[in-house]
């Protein structure tokens, strides 16, 4: 598609193009394999001689379809579809990181990542060190270490709401010869392209605003096709080198910087892990890709207005929005996310934890649920939910306080929303 049309076209168009007489809306190939006339012509699919599809648990071509059209939207050479977003950042980072291996990241990260790397990942061999979003250019090029393989973290950390300084990031990981993975779930690529300021590769879960209607669970994982592997073969090896799993293929020969990650997430993850997307999720899922632009922008101005309302009122202690002007963010949002800060807004209500979850029990049109970013407004108490795993150093660190809320402002009337705050608040 033409790179040089906006990004709503985009949304609307890119990823498939129909021919004559063929279906205006993206087929769904609900199929777990594919019939071929030879052996030898699947034989070639194996050998990663040819393209095509064989089996659904690799590659789908509804799911491939959607997956091209998120790598547009991002400005990436490949993409691929995952079964969620967690699914999408295991496979980002055990694509290229393995026992004896660490990990740098922000401490700001969602609790179910911090999960992953703090402790799943840790029983795999692999070590992280958690650095805080705004450290010093020295705190974070301490943080490396000779084993380090990547750096992560999150455009619009959930649910501290923290904005990650990409470039700097970036700047850190390549001067160690590494690539900086970041998670751009909040911000979507309507309001923020990591990739234009050094990000290497980007995550979704594609079951937040890329859905955005809370119907279909999913992630994605996109490649820019910028970081050359083959400057470090050694670091590398797993890309650099023959994989005996697939006859001595090696990935960067055989596709090149462009396509060498993905096809081996694909190939090698997929294989091995599963954790495919649906081709029916995907189907829906690019109905939600359809009106993201539009949406983004109505989900950020309500929360802005949100934000606003909570700043004045003496029941609330303090509000976290990038886009609210006097936030600790707010030049950083101006740099990464000029076009508004997403619709989720995190606040303390005074009374701590008690009147926290009070305060949620008594809204009518924002529902408690574990859910985030969609057309419904939500709340959440993250200290005792997705973020109940951690204690309150730990919570401290990536920013989550025990009376803070998590809303996720949806696409109601603003004026609606802020009515049922402004009612729920009165019966503290």
């Amino acid at each position: 598609m033409n790179n040089n049309l906006s990004i709503g076209t985009k949304c609307v168009q890119a990823g498939y193009k129909p021919g004559n007489g063929e279906p205006r809306q993206i087929p769904i190939i609900q199929s777990t394999t594919f019939k071929y006339d030879t052996g030898d012509d699947m034989g070639k699919l194996f050998d990663l001689e040819a393209s095509g599809y064989f089996y659904s648990r690799l590659q789908n071509p509804t799911c491939d379809t959607v997956a091209a059209k998120i790598a547009e939207l991002e400005g990436g050479t490949a993409a691929m579809l995952t079964g969620s977003g967690q699914s999408a950042n295991f496979f980002a980072l055990f694509n290229i990181v393995g026992c004896g291996d660490h990990v740098v990241a922000s401490s700001a990260i969602y609790g179910g990542t911090y999960n992953l790397l703090a402790v799943t990942m840790k029983r795999m061999g692999v070590e992280a060190t958690f650095v805080a979003p705004d450290c010093t250019d020295q705190e974070l090029n301490d943080a490396f270490r000779d084993n380090t393989k990547c750096v992560f973290g999150e455009t619009i950390a959930n649910p501290a709401l923290r904005v990650l300084d990409i470039a700097k990031f970036a700047d850190a990981a390549h001067a160690h010869g590494v690539p900086l993975i970041v998670d751009n779930t909040f911000a979507t690529p309507i309001l923020c392209h990591p990739i234009e300021f050094g990000a290497d590769i980007v995550t979704h879960s594609t079951t937040k605003y890329m859905d955005g209607h809370g119907a279909t669970l999913g992630g994605a994982i996109v490649d820019s096709g910028n970081f050359d592997w083959t400057k470090y073969p050694e670091k590398f090896a797993c890309l650099c080198e023959p994989d005996e799993s697939y006859h001595g293929v090696t990935y960067t020969e055989r596709f090149g910087l462009a396509g060498a990650y993905i096809t081996k997430a694909t190939v090698q993850l997929m294989r091995d892990l599963g954790s495919v997307q649906a081709p029916i999720n995907a189907f829906m899922l690019n109905l939600g890709l359809e009106s993201l632009h539009v949406r983004m922008q109505r989900h950020s101005e309500n929360a802005l207005a949100v934000a606003k309302y909570l700043k004045s009122s003496d029941k609330i202690a303090w509000v976290k929005y990038s886009g609210l002007e006097g936030d600790e963010d707010y030049e950083l949002a101006r740099r990464y996310l000029p076009d508004g800060s997403c619709g989720v807004v995190s606040f303390g209500v005074k009374g701590g934890r008690a009147a926290a979850e009070k305060f949620m029990q008594m809204l009518t049109i924002a529902a408690i649920e574990t859910h985030v970013a969609d057309a419904h407004s939500c709340c959440l108490h993250p200290a005792s939910t997705t973020h109940r795993q951690m204690n309150d150093e730990e919570l401290a660190a990536a920013g989550v306080s025990s009376d803070l809320v998590r809303l996720s402002v949806g696409l109601e009337d603003a004026k609606d929303i802020i009515a049922d705050i402004d009612n729920a608040l009165s019966a503290l």
